[in-house]
């Protein structure tokens, strides 16, 4: 019998032991307080009927139709046998409205109906009367299910907006991580793109210097100069970007992100590197979304880095056109170029991925006759305003 019949539950318990008391007692009281009414004597049968109805609920959270079917059997044939009227109808109650809450709807529906219409239908054949507080018994037992009803429908809803909370608390993690990898990204392309910019000017002026000390102290001199000043501000960057991955938390960088209005100093860093560089502006300027603005700014820094590095040329220009849609920043070199399209180093991929990322483009080729030019296209509408 154990092993068939699991340990009742705590609740279970305590509910089926005072159904059990209320009914066998209300029995007992009825019995002994109103003799005349003609009832049948309950020992056994009738409190036999009372312990299957009651007791039964011990199994009301691991069988709930089974029990919900003995339970309100046993307290069906209760009444019309004559027995005197105490309030077994509880146990039907209970288990009514436990059937309807747990979601067997129909089966806890039936069950009540087809309960009322047995009592009351023997009642009628076997009497040929119909007693009028059958009508408000209707009324208890739809009061009764309907309240099952309401609590299983709240129970729903407060399900179904825990799962919302926990799928919005999901949805936001994954978004968290996902810009975090995306500012992880960003931070990698600054730090490339500053250092290759920055030590390829030192290392050319560096070599200058040397080729120079002897013959042209003075020019050897403003070669060392310019090593100090684009050493120092390499420095200065990159302490701005380790200090944005030591302080992620404790708000927004306190240095606006280099964007065009900087061009001017990466064009003259250049010319520190023996470029002539000319910077071109067409349009008119308007204020750029804070991708937008980072992208043209790196663009043209990892642009003017390959010319330094790798053109072999002495004079390269620089193109902010404003476009009513889109800024196009070029540069081009008189430099010897590539034979076929460019390898697709960390640079230019680099700045492909910048510009995508604000769904803009960048081409970049050797040109007839000579020289090379990178020219990028990128969206000013639809991002947030820059407002640094």
């Amino acid at each position: 019998m154990t092993a068939l019949l699991p340990r009742p539950a705590r609740t279970d318990t305590w509910i089926a032991l005072s159904l059990l008391l209320l009914s066998a007692g209300s029995t007992f009281v009825v019995q002994m307080t109103d003799p005349a009414t003609g009832a049948r004597d309950p020992w056994p049968w009738g409190y036999a009927l009372i312990a299957v109805a009651s007791l039964s609920l011990l199994w009301r959270t691991a069988f709930p139709c089974v029990v919900g079917l003995v339970s309100v059997s046993a307290a069906t044939v209760y009444y019309p046998l004559g027995f005197p009227d105490g309030v077994v109808m509880a146990c039907t109650a209970v288990m009514l409205y436990s059937l309807v809450r747990w979601g067997y709807r129909t089966f806890g529906w039936t069950l009540g109906i087809v309960q009322f219409l047995a009592v009351n239908g023997y009642e009628l054949a076997a009497n040929e009367t119909f007693r009028p507080e059958a009508l408000g018994i209707v009324g208890w037992v739809l009061v009764l299910l309907c309240a099952g009803e309401v609590v299983r429908w709240r129970q729903e809803y407060l399900k179904a907006d825990r799962e919302r909370e926990a799928e919005a608390g999901r949805t936001r993690e994954e978004e968290l991580l996902r810009r975090a990898s995306e500012e992880r990204l960003r931070l990698a392309r600054d730090v490339h793109d500053t250092v290759a910019h920055n030590i390829s000017l030192i290392n050319v002026q560096a070599g200058t210097a040397l080729y120079l000390m002897e013959s042209e102290p003075e020019r050897a001199s403003q070669a060392l100069a310019t090593i100090k000043q684009t050493s120092k501000d390499t420095l200065v960057e990159l302490r701005a970007i380790l200090g944005v991955l030591r302080a992620a938390d404790e708000g927004a960088p306190r240095s606006p992100v280099a964007g065009v209005d900087r061009i001017g100093e990466v064009a003259e860093a250049a010319r520190g590197a023996g470029i002539a560089v000319e910077v071109k502006v067409a349009g008119t300027p308007v204020r750029l979304p804070v991708g937008t603005d980072s992208a043209a700014y790196r663009t043209v820094q990892e642009a003017l880095t390959n010319v330094v590095r790798h053109a072999e040329a002495d004079r390269a220009t620089v193109l902010v056109d404003y476009l009513p849609d889109a800024v196009v920043v070029e540069v081009a070199d008189n430099g010897r170029g590539t034979l076929g399209s460019p390898a697709a180093g960390n640079g230019i991929s680099g700045m492909r991925e910048r510009a995508a990322l604000v769904g803009g483009t960048v081409d970049a080729g050797p040109l007839e006759g000579g020289g090379f030019r990178v020219r990028a296209r990128l969206p000013i509408t639809g991002s947030e305003e820059r407002t640094g």
